[in-house]
Parts: C-alpha cells; structure tokens; sequence
C-alpha cells in the first residue's frame, strides 16, 4: 500500500514558520507529533488506520524535516516548545479547526503537552508517548540519567557545537534501522533530513530550548498551579526507559488535573514504526472514550 494513501500533503504558511504537513480522513480531528530525530513519516502505520473515524494531520515540527526554523533568537526561544505548540495551533485553525486532540511522542510530547497546557480551550485530549515533563528529569539527575541520556547534554551545549561533529558523518552519529523496520519511504524521509545540515542545527535548537526556557516555563506552570485539564493517556514502551526514575504516571500525576491514564505498549522507543497496531488501537479507544 501507498505511504499514507488518501492523505494529501502541503506546506502551510503559519506565520514565523511553514510547516509541511499531510492530513487526511474524517470525523472528529487529531494531530500526531513526532519526536527527535523523526520526521511526520513515522506515522505512516498509525495515521491510516485512524483516518477512518478521525481527520489526522501530521506535521513537521518547526526545524525539523522539511519545515522551516526561525533565525537564532535569545535563549533559543525559537526553538521553545511553546513555540512549536503555537505552530500546531495555527496550523489546525487553517485547516478549519478550532478544537482537536493531540499525540505528541518523544520531543513532540513535550509540543503535545506545552499545547495542552498554553491552550486549554482548543486540546480537547492529550496522548503522550515516551515523554515527561522536563523539569521532572533534571530535578532527578544523577549519574544513571545522564550516563543513559547523555544525548540531551551532548546536542544541547553550545561550547563545542554538536553540529560539526554530526554533520561530520550524520551516518555514523544516527545510525537508524534498516528501511524494511522502519518503512522503506519513512527510512529515506529521515535519512534525508539527518544529512540537511539546517535539520541538524534545528534538532540542537530544540534540545538547546529544552533545557532552558522550556524548563522554565514549566517551572512558572508550576508556581502558579496551572495543570492539564483534559483527559491524558500515557503510553509507555515495555522496551524503553521512560522508567528510569520511577513510575511515569506518579510523575505525570501532578501536571494533570484531569482524567490520566497509562498503558504500555510492546515496543523499543519509536511505538508508531515498531507497533503500528497497538498504538493505533490504544490511541482509537481513548479518543472514542466520552
């Protein structure tokens, strides 16, 4: 079958950025965010099957695939997640929707859940997938997280920018599977973004913000007590260390005031490529939930 077969795809302008976006199906709309170092084509196994019963848009994030960045701005504030959640939001009012439920996983959990919390009037649910708030990491460091996640620090520091060692080699820095595990046209859309030296800068950026502005907008959420009011589904790879400081859901428990759930699926880290299946099903059977 055709990638995405029945979606169409366009490049939307949304004001600081445009977005390259595809978007089919009918009914009641949901957004699906990708994660580092992904492009919207590590959807291609889930999106079809929620397109019978829901509209699913797509997109790149902003610096990522082939969606464009902003210049540098102080403290990487172009790279902020509050950023890219507004994108989403702009992006789906021009699609003619003003409420939509929205699928973030990895880097794109913190997009889903920054949307979640900067508008509560427009997420109607929240599916996060492999993803914490960041602040809840780096309140908790020590040498076993930074030992596993040494990523985090490596792209984000700017003393030595990663972008000359990545661009370097990009093969060897992002050694992704082979194309049959991943889909033969979602393989050759990531590899070829890892090898756009403007997709490297931007995936630095997201992790520069991430450890700065966004943890501090996270913190000032926090001061003042705002939380995520809409239901909330955690889904967590049985295979992957969204664990490693304890039990996700006690930890997401404080940012959500409302409904919040947890599931796991039996999958490595990237769930919608390694179990299309299980996702789309546990993702389905929450957004029918009334």
């Amino acid at each position: 079958m055709r990638v995405f077969e029945g979606f169409a795809q366009e490049t939307v302008d949304v004001g600081p950025v445009r977005l390259r976006v595809r978007h089919g199906g009918s009914g009641t709309p949901v957004v699906l965010v990708h994660g580092h170092p992904r492009t919207h084509t590590t959807w291609h196994r889930v999106a079809p099957q929620l397109a019978d019963d829901h509209f699913v848009v797509c997109p790149d994030l902003r610096g990522y695939g082939c969606s464009t960045l902003p210049p540098d701005e102080p403290d990487h504030a172009q790279s902020a997640k509050r950023a890219m959640a507004g994108d989403i939001v702009a992006l789906m009012r021009h699609l003619g929707h003003d409420r939509f439920s929205i699928v973030g996983h990895d880097r794109g959990a913190l997009v889903a859940f920054r949307a979640a919390m900067d508008h509560p009037g427009v997420v109607d649910r929240l599916v996060v997938m492999d993803g914490l708030p960041i602040t809840e990491h780096l309140e908790r460091l020590n040498e076993n997280f930074v030992r596993s996640w040494w990523h985090w620090w490596f792209l984000a520091q700017t003393d030595k920018p990663a972008e000359r060692v990545i661009n370097a080699d990009p093969g060897a820095w992002y050694r992704t599977p082979e194309p049959q595990e991943m889909g033969d046209a979602n393989h050759a859309d990531v590899w070829a973004s890892l090898h756009d030296p403007a997709v490297v800068h931007g995936m630095c950026e997201d992790y520069r913000a991430g450890l700065g502005i966004d943890r501090a907008h996270e913190e000032a959420d926090r001061a003042a007590g705002r939380q995520v009011r809409c239901p909330t589904l955690l889904l967590a790879a049985t295979e992957d260390d969204i664990d490693i400081h304890g039990d996700p859901l006690a930890i997401w428990r404080p940012w959500v005031a409302g409904e919040l759930r947890g599931a796991d699926i039996h999958s490595g880290h990237h769930q919608a490529e390694q179990a299309p299946d299980e996702v789309a099903r546990a993702i389905g059977e929450f957004l029918r939930t009334t």
